[in-house]
């Protein structure tokens, strides 16, 4: 798997369930929108560690 793709999953799932974590305590959609970035950043981050 190339590092492009393995980026575009970590964002895809990232982003997902970032965007999930407010729904846990009851948040509303700016905070979702807020949690899937962050999520995001973090899937990013995350497939770059594991496939460079």
């Amino acid at each position: 798997m190339s590092l492009k793709t393995a980026v575009w999953i970590g964002v895809f799932i990232g982003g997902t369930v970032g965007s999930f974590v407010p729904f846990l305590w009851g948040g509303g959609l700016l905070a979702s929108v807020l949690w899937s970035s962050i999520g995001g950043a973090a899937g990013i981050y995350v497939a770059y560690k594991l496939f460079r």
